[in-house]
């Protein structure tokens, strides 16, 4: 027990460290407010959060990688501080990976390495494939390359069974049975309250506009938007407790990637391996972005 309240302590003074210690700033986007926040100098590494989060789901990584780059951690369109803007087609892919562009440019960068987790990671995968000379590496925590995903929910019957969340959030009218403080219930204790305060901030209908926008939808099929082939080394983390995401999405990641992959499962992680396994995810990235 002591042990244990010892950790929750140092997870809250790193918080609390973390949210004095960032540098605050937004990005425009043609008319679209991006907001993020940056730690560090050097060499630029931009990290994408999923849903439901926001910038600080990066708190682990964020003060090591400090340490020799320039960390920027944004709100993706819709979440905390960023805007919102009204209507599915607002959600598009296409614009995701132009915020992330947008960010960049408003650093004065003309490349960065691109850091993504779940709706980040995909929107991550998008950027390097289709904007490969802004990228210089690609980090993806649990979110399994696009082509990887549509085979399985076309063919893994298990993988059609576990995504009936997305299903049920590609429904009209499904944000309406959201609320901040369900969401935040999927975080430590010791962060709860930064995250209910997040999500009041946020938009739910936008958060859903990801899937009706950009998840596969039935009849599921292998074949769909081809997306180019991966340039940069890419790190890829998947923590092989996610239900939602399940491991077999990564076979053959390596067909789609004409670099060097690095592949590291986590037996004890969730769909946050960059929460539930952080010293090794941290720690991981750090030696890998030194190479």
């Amino acid at each position: 027990m002591k042990q244990l309240a010892s950790l929750l302590l140092a997870a809250t003074a790193l918080g609390a460290d973390l949210m004095d210690r960032v540098e605050h700033g937004y990005a425009d986007n043609k008319g679209v407010k991006l907001h993020y926040v940056t730690l560090g100098k050097g060499p630029l590494v931009v990290l994408i959060h999923g849903f439901p989060d926001f910038w600080y789901s990066w708190r682990h990584q964020m003060e090591a990688l400090a340490e020799n780059f320039q960390v920027v951690a944004m709100d993706l369109r819709g979440y905390n501080l960023s805007d919102k803007p009204k209507g599915v087609e607002n959600y598009d892919m296409n614009l995701l990976v132009s915020d992330v562009l947008a960010v960049i440019r408003h650093l004065g960068k003309e490349k960065a390495t691109i850091v993504g987790h779940d709706w980040g990671g995909a929107i991550a995968w998008s950027v390097a494939a289709f904007a490969p000379s802004a990228v210089d590496k690609l980090v993806i925590v649990n979110l399994p390359h696009p082509h990887g995903l549509r085979r399985e929910l076309a063919h893994n019957p298990e993988q059609q069974k576990n995504s009936q969340y997305a299903r049920n959030f590609q429904q009209e009218e499904a944000h309406r049975k959201l609320s901040a403080e369900g969401l935040a219930a999927m975080v430590p204790a010791a962060e709860r309250e930064k995250y209910i305060d997040a999500f009041r901030k946020s938009d739910f209908e936008a958060m859903l506009n990801y899937y009706k926008r950009n998840y596969p939808r039935e009849p599921y099929r292998a074949e769909g938007s081809v997306l180019p082939n991966i340039q940069v080394p890419v790190l890829m983390f998947h923590g092989l407790k996610d239900w939602a995401l399940l491991p077999g999405a990564l076979n053959d990641t390596w067909k789609w990637i004409e670099a060097p992959l690095t592949l590291v499962t986590i037996p004890h992680a969730g769909h946050w391996s960059h929460w539930d396994a952080a010293d090794l995810v941290t720690k991981t990235m750090k030696w890998w972005l030194s190479q």
